[in-house]
This record gives structure tokens, sequence and C-alpha cells, in this order.
């Protein structure tokens, strides 16, 4: 029985580990203007309509770290 517990908690640990990896390489949209500061999941955004500069597909780690942009309100 312990040793199915320690398994239980091992797989689990796996799995949510495995689930943050695929989060961060989401891919998310950004427009690319010195003004944005948000980065959205769906290319439909209503937070993306004002852009009228280039929309940009980049990876979630990417717009957090590189252009320092967080989640749009609308998708929150």
């Amino acid at each position: 029985m312990l040793k199915f517990i320690i398994l239980l908690l091992l797989s689990t640990q796996l799995y949510s580990s495995n689930v943050k990896n695929l989060k961060e390489d989401a891919a998310v949209y950004i427009c690319v203007s010195s003004g944005a500061t948000k980065y959205h999941y769906n290319r439909n955004c209503h937070g993306l309509n004002r852009c009228t500069h280039e929309i940009r597909k980049v990876s979630l780690t990417e717009a957090r770290s590189k252009y320092k942009r967080t989640l749009c309100g609308y998708e929150d």
C-alpha cells in the first residue's frame, strides 16, 4: 500500500510539472508597439482590436520575459 501511495504522489508531481511546461510553451499574441503591455491567448481578443502595428505570435515565456507583457484583462 505504501508503494502505491508513493507511486501516486510521484506521478502526480510529474504530471503537474509537464502541464506547467506546456503552459509556458503556449503560443500567445502581442501587439508589437512601444505602448503595448498585454499578451493575448486568443488572436481575436477584444484587447487586440486597437493594435495598429504588427500582431506577432510568440511563446508565453517570451511574451513575459523579453517583451515584459502581462495577461490581457479581457482574458483574465
